[in-house]
């Protein structure tokens, strides 16, 4: 089974978290939600969520306890700020991007990439206003670069969990959801 961790930061954008969490715990994979500070975190809409851990239970001085297939972060602000600004979520997207694993970002989310490094000559995308110097910048709705996956914001938080699933869980799984969901 597929591991993935969702990273929650005061003022996430609440429709990029949930649609991932919930697409993806449809397509069989685990999910973690790890909160950077306390567990109830509040979205940028007022939407308080209860994290499955905190941060600090992911991470020790050297990296993530525990090996995930897809690490992946929710824009929103000042959600996106914080990831870019902290040190341990820094860490785990370098180690995750040497290990050629997934990183994922939505919406302002990729400026925590590019605070990272990983996106330097990758194409990226994010949501508009938040350019990113470093990438290979395409307006795309999902943009996929080897492992690295980016998207836009809220209205393409859908496409962008299913292309999660197909990276994750295959093909297959994506038709099923996308039948079973009713996506067009």
């Amino acid at each position: 089974m597929a591991k993935a961790l969702v990273f929650l930061a005061e003022g996430f954008e609440e429709i990029e978290a949930v649609t991932v969490v919930d697409v993806l715990r449809r397509a069989d994979v685990e999910v973690d939600m790890a909160a950077l500070g306390v567990r109830r975190v509040l979205g940028a809409h007022g939407l308080a969520i209860e994290a499955d851990l905190l941060l600090d239970d992911v991470i020790t001085t050297n990296g993530a306890k525990k090996q995930y297939d897809a690490m992946i972060l929710p824009g929103g602000m000042p959600g996106a700020r914080h990831l870019r600004d902290d040190a341990r979520v820094k860490t785990l997207i370098t180690q995750q991007d040497q290990s050629g694993r997934i990183v994922a970002a939505i919406c302002a989310a990729p400026i925590a990439l590019e605070a990272a490094g990983v996106l330097r000559g990758r194409a990226a995308t994010s949501y508009p206003g938040y350019a990113l110097e470093s990438a290979d910048y395409h307006e795309d709705r999902v943009v996929t670069d080897g492992h690295i996956v980016t998207s836009r914001g809220p209205g393409t938080a859908l496409e962008f969990a299913l292309t999660l699933v197909e990276r994750l869980a295959g093909v297959e799984k994506v038709a099923e959801l996308r039948s079973g969901m009713l996506v067009a």
